[in-house]
């Protein structure tokens, strides 16, 4: 059998092109191509070169409209049995090709060409053609038989003289063809085939087989007819041929004559196509194979048989009708050519059946059955034990692993995934799954796994280690969870084994592992946010907060989360970083000598890096590089150096083999089997570099530990800032972002922009003033319990601690290039400065209360400092001293009194506070305002509180009493019309609260609890909420005076300096005077004066009454028993006290028996107002206010 036959091969003349002498491959290879564009020559061409001896036996030559067509053969090829039978199998013509630099003795290149074309006894025309002679050679005037000299020349002249040259070869061909019919006419000839029988003839076979010669000579003329270019001629005799075949059942010469005509049919029509002719041919074609069958001789089937023929018809007729249209018919003929391949003897016929079927079916479309028979033919090059063999089956196999799946990357075409599957037309009749995974279907994986083998079998035979190496990568990386460990191993050596033999560097394109995917795009730090800069406005950063690296954010206003939107910024100069995962699922160590980042755009170099990896297992490491210039940067994937050799692995292919898992058509995701979680996928961003910018860079001197601060502690914290970049900084500013801003008191800005411009490498230290913000409950408590097992008991939780936003910006640029286009203005930066402030628990409340404290009353005759008080106000008469301030009388026990708030501390720390207390004073200025200006500001000894151990701090609250009673306070209840709307709830303690919450507030707020620790840790303690609670339940009582205070002096002669008792305030908070303690003598009128003052700014009328009780609390004035003798009036007495103004009451009393006696007044308010029923606490308009002093104290001596 003989390669890419057609129908049309009978009617092409063969011409062997052999090299003689030293021809370069390149350059034979060149003038055969040049001899290629001349297969086909114009019988119009010729007619200069051809010359007409006799009369032309090709009566209907059309030299109009006809041709010669010709096969150059390169090498030649050997002689064929079958040349009688079919003569365009026969070498009718020889070119030799010779350079002449290469071979510069003449004589013997035609030596050598006339041992080569004599070595063909078919050969009718023989040219010998130098190519580039020297001019020695042009000049060398002796003739040489059949050489042509080629001058040197550009190539369009050479292709022109090549030309003319062929024309003279066509008409010396043309002649020699009707030599040939001329005597075969005449003379006869005998033609033979090897299935004719050699044995001795009887007289009815020798008669028969002369008739059989008549019909062979005709067909054989026929097919010189065919060559001569002469359709109409060809077909007359092979009319006669097959009349005569028939005559004398010469099946095989029957059905070579009947091809003929078909030959001829498609030659006259000069390659039109139509129904009939096709229906004409399929007829015609038909009836060939049916004949070269039935020529069969069984006796001959061992030696020879026509079975060649058969086939080579029938693919002749399928090459005919190879079209879309009628693929089903093509595909059964050349099923049909499929089977009859067994029945064939010789290898090579196999060989070139199955090429012929598997071309075709490509032709078709139908590639799985071309690859099939692919394999067959690469199967039958595996069968010879030789390299040059073992290379043609690895080039075949090559070619199915598009069809399999399977194909290198190197034989990939640019085009998308998507429109490399419809290139093919499946069996079925269905087009391939339009999958973005197209290099792996697990419903082929054995398959696949077995033209693999045979590629990586075939390259080792045919010595490419290359070839080998990707090979036994393609298998490894696409089919692991189908090979055994030992498997696995095995080609692991391979690998190792193929790249020995490859020079230091090879690549690949083929990735083995491990395996490769993008695992994130890690955000720049603080340091490195870019900022939009509008250089009009002063405020530059101002309307584009930074979104870190990534120009869109997912929480930027008005924009859709598509991740298609993400961009990245990268700076010249500046290092970045690409997280990636490695998995490696094989059962053996995987050593990665070097891997990197794979960039497209050149603009990046990136730092290598190697990993070990165990069997079976994945691990994320960081990649990173540094951009080197502007533009786009374009991250393919990474560049691995593994079992010696280079390969690139990208992220899409990764991508597409987990996508394709994920839809059950691969075989399993690598990452899972390493035990990896399933990671989401993270597409590659556009990716842009920008020109250099300053970078800002900060640290904590003393250390980027957390700043300790306890609760209320400020100290000072410097701030280190360094210009780590190669641009100036020239705009900057400092603002505060985070929770608890106010615990950045104050931030040395000066410092910072008086450096300005900072310069590459210069640096400068800032001060910051910072203060221990207080912690919340929660906070507290978990505080409290790490300190009990020893911790430092850090309650500082993400996101607490205040930041500092810097930005900054380096120079502007050209003040014209601004204008014409803002987008040239260099981006400023942000630089977020964590203040990592660990607040801890210092002091803590343990509980607030308020105490008091009883001191005995006395009155005596000793002058007073009070001698001056009905000159002064009577809120500054009793407020010269602390004591004076602090002492007042108990109503009820009849004792002085001191009014404390109490605060338990607890030192759970292991450092040691001083505790001290200091109260700012109001004084009261004029009766009509509240208060004035602090007047004073006492403080007390400081208290010392030692670790893990508790105490107590008084603070007084005497201080803090209001001069006087006024309705204002709970004008809120108050309608216009003067009437109570309240009346129901009678001015609640609820209310009353509500109204007097901005007085607490002042209250507390000139109370300060300041603690100190050490020699530079010092700090306030926030008690407003505890003083706030401790208050609550008594805050009418601390805060409101009584509406009447009452007080006992002496008046001895009518002095006035007399002893006086005050209490201005209130009955259990108020502020007391003790008077000089001069006797009382029993037996004597002693004189009294009772003080009453009214606290309201309204008159108060009531009804006063004195009593005087012993020791026993018995009545001394009334009764039987009566110890004590009066005079005036005690009780009933009627008095009007005019608004803040006192009055007084005299009387005197004479004391029968010595002892302790107690005086108290009491008092009756008359029509009581709202006011002094809301203080009271008063549920009826109709009860009646009573009043009632503290009780005073009187020591009755006795007489000697």
């Amino acid at each position: 059998m003989e390669p890419d036959v057609s129908i049309e091969t009978s009617c092409m003349i063969r011409i062997a092109v052999l090299p003689i002498g030293d021809v370069p491959s390149t350059l034979l290879r060149d003038y055969h191509s040049m001899l290629l564009r001349h297969c086909t020559i114009p019988l119009s061409t010729i007619s200069s070169f051809y010359t007409e001896h006799q009369k032309s036996p090709f009566a209907h030559q059309p030299w109009e409209t006809g041709s010669l067509r010709f096969k150059f053969v390169l090498g030649g090829a050997p002689p064929s049995p079958w040349e009688d039978f079919q003569p365009h199998r026969k070498i009718l013509g020889v070119i030799g090709i010779c350079h002449c630099p290469s071979s510069p003795d003449l004589d013997l290149v035609i030596d050598q060409f006339n041992a080569a074309w004599r070595g063909c006894s078919s050969v009718l025309v023989q040219r010998c053609f130098a190519f580039s002679p020297g001019d020695s050679q042009l000049e060398d005037t002796k003739k040489r038989e059949n050489l042509v000299l080629f001058p040197p020349s550009d190539r369009p002249a050479q292709e022109l003289h090549l030309q003319t040259m062929m024309q003279d070869i066509s008409a010396s061909l043309l002649m020699e063809f009707e030599k040939w019919v001329l005597q075969a006419e005449s003379a006869g000839t005998i033609l033979k085939t090897p299935l004719d029988s050699q044995a001795t003839l009887s007289s009815e076979e020798v008669i028969k087989a002369k008739k059989r010669r008549l019909a062979r000579a005709q067909k054989t003329i026929g097919d010189y007819c065919l060559l001569a270019g002469s359709p109409v001629d060809a077909n007359a005799h092979y009319s006669t041929a097959l009349e005569l075949a028939r005559l004398t059942a010469d099946y095989f010469w029957y059905a070579g004559a009947l091809e003929g005509s078909v030959c001829a049919l498609l030659v006259d029509r000069m390659g039109q196509k139509d129904i009939a002719i096709e229906d004409e041919v399929r007829y015609r074609y038909n009836s060939v194979i049916v004949h070269y069958r039935k020529s069969f001789i069984q006796e001959n089937a061992q030696r020879v048989s026509p079975l060649t023929f058969e086939l080579e018809a029938t693919l002749k007729l399928a090459r005919f009708l190879c079209r879309r249209e009628l693929a089903k018919e093509v595909a059964e003929l050349l099923t049909s050519a499929a089977d009859g391949a067994k029945s064939l003897i010789d290898a090579s016929d196999k060989l070139i059946l199955f090429v012929e079927i598997a071309r075709l079916f490509g032709t078709l479309g139908y590639q799985r059955k071309a690859a099939f028979f692919s394999r067959q033919v690469a199967q039958l090059y595996l069968q010879q034990e030789n390299r040059f063999a073992a290379i043609s089956a690895m080039q075949v196999l090559a070619m199915t692993t598009k069809a399999y799946r399977v194909q290198s990357r190197t034989s990939i075409s640019k085009q998308s995934l998507s429109d490399e599957t419809e290139t093919g037309h499946v069996d079925s009749g269905k087009m391939h799954h339009q999958s973005v995974v197209s290099l792996f279907e697990s419903q082929w994986s054995t398959l696949q796994m077995v033209v693999l083998r045979e590629i990586l079998l075939s390259a080792v035979r045919a010595g490419d280690p290359l070839a080998a190496w990707s090979a036994a990568a393609r298998l490894l990386r696409s089919y692991y969870p189908l090979i055994t460990p030992a498997g696995q191993n095995g080609l692991a050596r391979a690998l190792t084994n193929s790249a020995e033999r490859l020079p230091s560097g090879t690549r690949c394109a083929d990735p083995a592992l491990p395996f490769i995917r993008l695992y994130s795009f890690p955000l720049h730090p603080s340091q490195m946010d870019i900022v939009k800069r509008n250089p009009a406005r002063e405020d530059w950063w101002a309307g584009s907060a930074p979104s870190g690296p990534f120009i869109y954010t997912p929480f930027s206003k008005g924009e859709s989360n598509d991740n298609s939107k993400q961009e990245l910024i990268w700076i010249v100069g500046e290092p970045v970083q690409v997280f990636v995962e490695l998995a490696n699922p094989c059962g053996f160590d995987l050593s990665v000598d070097s891997i990197y980042l794979s960039v497209q755009s050149g603009n990046f170099d990136a730092f290598p890096l190697s990993v070990d990896l165990p069997p079976n297992s994945s691990q994320v490491i960081t990649l990173s590089g540094i951009p080197t210039s502007i533009g786009p940067v374009v991250i393919r994937g990474c560049t691995v150096h593994c079992f010696g050799v280079i390969t690139e692995h990208r992220f899409k292919d990764v991508d597409n083999l987990l996508l394709g898992a994920a839809q059950g058509l691969v075989l399993s995701d690598p990452f899972r089997c390493c035990g990896s979680p399933r990671l989401r996928s993270v597409s590659v961003p556009s990716i842009s570099v920008i020109p250099p910018l300053p970078l800002l860079v900060s640290h904590v001197v003393g250390g980027d530990g957390a700043i300790i601060l306890y609760e209320g502690e400020i100290r000072d914290v410097w701030i280190n800032l360094a210009n780590a970049g190669t641009v100036p900084i020239e705009q900057v500013h400092i603002s505060l972002s985070g929770k608890n801003q106010d615990s950045v008191i104050s931030i040395a800005y000066e410092n910072l922009k008086s450096a300005l411009p900072l310069k590459p490498g210069a640096e400068v230290t800032i001060p910051v003033t910072l203060k221990g913000w207080r912690l919340f409950l929660g906070e507290s408590d978990t505080a409290a319990g790490k300190n009990a097992f020893g911790s430092m008991g850090r309650t500082l939780k993400d996101g607490s601690s205040p930041s500092l936003l810097i930005h900054y910006a380096g120079p502007l640029g050209d003040a014209q290039d601004i204008e014409t286009n803002k987008s040239s203005v260099p981006p400023g930066r942000r630089l977020i400065v964590p203040l990592q402030i660990c607040v801890l628990q210092g002091l803590s409340f343990v509980k607030a209360r308020l105490l008091s404290m009883e001191i005995p009353a006395h009155v005596g005759e000793s002058p007073s400092s009070l001698a001056n008080m009905d000159s002064k106000p009577f809120g500054e008469a009793v407020g010269y001293s602390k004591i004076d301030r602090l002492v007042k009388i108990d109503p009820f026990r009849g004792s002085w009194g001191l009014r404390f708030l109490e605060l338990e501390l607890s030192n759970p720390t292991d450092v040691v506070f001083d505790i001290s207390v200091s109260v700012q004073l109001e004084k009261s200025g004029n009766e009509d305002n509240l208060s004035v200006d602090c007047a004073a500001e006492y403080g007390y000894p400081k208290t010392r509180i030692d670790r893990d151990h508790f105490a107590r701090v008084l603070i007084p609250l005497e201080h803090f009493k209001l001069p006087f009673l006024d309705g204002s306070i709970f004008s809120k209840d108050l309608q216009s019309d003067g009437s109570t709307a309240g009346r129901n709830s009678n001015f609640s303690e609820r209310n009353t609260k509500a109204e007097l919450n901005a007085s607490i507030k002042n209250l507390i707020s000139r109370i300060k609890v300041q603690w100190q620790s050490g020699r530079n840790s010092s700090g306030e303690l926030n008690c407003k909420d505890a003083i706030q609670a401790a208050l609550q339940s008594s805050v009418m009582d601390v805060l409101l005076p009584d509406p009447l205070t009452f007080g006992f002096r002496l008046a001895r002669n009518g002095s006035e300096n007399a002893a006086k008792l005050d209490l201005p305030k209130e009955s259990d908070t108020s502020i007391h005077h003790i008077a000089s303690k001069n006797s009382v003598i029993a037996h004597e009128m002693t004189p009294f004066e009772v003080l009453v003052r009214n606290n309201t700014k309204e008159t108060i009328k009531m009804n006063l009454s004195v009593t005087c009780r012993d020791v026993a609390g018995a009545n001394s004035i009334e009764g039987a028993k009566a110890t004590v003798i009066w005079a005036g009036v005690l009780s009933g007495i009627t008095m009007e006290v005019p608004p803040l103004e006192e009055t007084k009451h005299g009387f005197s009393l004479y004391f029968l028996v010595p002892g302790e006696y107690t005086l108290v007044a009491a008092a009756v308010i008359d029509d009581a107002n709202d006011v002094l029923r809301a203080r009271a606490k008063s549920e009826s308009s109709d009860e009646p206010i009573f009043c009632r002093g503290p009780p005073f104290h009187v020591h009755v001596n006795g007489t000697a």
